[in-house]
């Protein structure tokens, strides 16, 4: 008796590109398994194209395999020949899965009562929900109050953050401070530990920052004459259940004032500028590059 392969899929995005999530329930001789997933920043259609891709993966070769599908977009793309304007890289992959098996594509119309397509509308939606959800404020509780965020549950892993900024300043008064000529003292020795203070201390200025043994801090002061100022970045780490983000945000702004503070009787035009996150790693949201 052969064996009856079935598939139903559907894909969901919320705001298009925005998070999405796709869902595929496979039956295969009445058995049900259902796999689903999501994207942070996706559309629509490769939402749709995925969950067509991830469900055929899961029936061997030249089986053959019944696809129930509302996107029109896969359908006619498929049967129809419609243009590949974009998404080239999921339509090269599902056309190296159909082509070692057979496909009957059917199309449902969407919410239209069919149970097994509404199941898998829900699941994906439910998979771009959960993005929604995970980036809301957790500093915020029910009650949109302020709260501390519990880290009691997460692992602690080694956390790097890295963020730089600028204090931009006459030529004279530039020229004075790398001269050693401040009333104030030498400004680089100072102004680095300042920064190197803060960012021990960020849990004191910052209410809802948690106390973090930070194992490392280097606070870099270049000086740049096309600015001219000085350009300033932070590196902190640590072994932690948190991030040191804030850490490296204090301490390069603490750093910045520290400047500001040696070398206002010579210049009190001078401006802080341009303090972001260059790139952080480790926890739960892994790797950030500024770009």
């Amino acid at each position: 008796m052969e064996t009856e392969n079935i598939l139903y899929t559907d894909g969901s995005c919320i705001g298009n590109p925005g998070p999405g999530g796709w869902a595929s329930i496979i039956i295969i001789n009445d058995i049900k398994t259902t796999l689903s997933g999501s994207d942070e920043k996706t559309t629509n259609n490769k939402m749709e194209i995925t969950a067509v891709i991830k469900g055929l993966e899961q029936f061997p070769k030249n089986s053959s395999v019944k696809i129930f599908t509302d996107s029109e977009y896969v359908i006619n793309t498929m049967t129809k020949n419609w243009k590949r304007n974009t998404n080239l890289d999921l339509w090269n992959r599902l056309d190296s899965l159909v082509i070692n098996r057979t496909i009957e594509w059917n199309w449902v119309k969407g919410h239209s009562g069919n149970k097994l397509n509404d199941e898998a509308d829900l699941i994906a939606n439910g998979e771009a929900k959960k993005i929604i959800e995970k980036k809301k404020l957790t500093h915020l509780n029910k009650e949109g109050n302020a709260q501390m965020v519990d880290t009691s549950t997460k692992g602690i892993t080694e956390r790097i953050a890295i963020v730089s900024g600028k204090i931009l300043m006459k030529k004279e008064t530039l020229d004075t401070a790398l001269e050693g000529n401040l009333k104030k003292g030498d400004l680089f020795s100072v102004a680095k530990t300042s920064g190197i203070n803060a960012a021990k201390w960020t849990h004191l200025l910052i209410p809802m920052c948690h106390p973090i043994p930070v194992s490392n801090v280097v606070i870099d002061i270049v000086p740049n004459h096309d600015l001219p100022g000085l350009e300033i970045t932070s590196t902190v780490k640590a072994n932690w259940n948190t991030g040191v983000e804030m850490e490296a945000f204090t301490a390069v702004s603490i750093t910045c004032l520290t400047i500001f503070d040696m070398c206002k009787s010579l210049d009190k035009s001078m401006k802080i500028e341009d303090i972001h996150l260059v790139h952080k790693a480790g926890g739960a949201s892994g790797e950030y590059i500024y770009s």
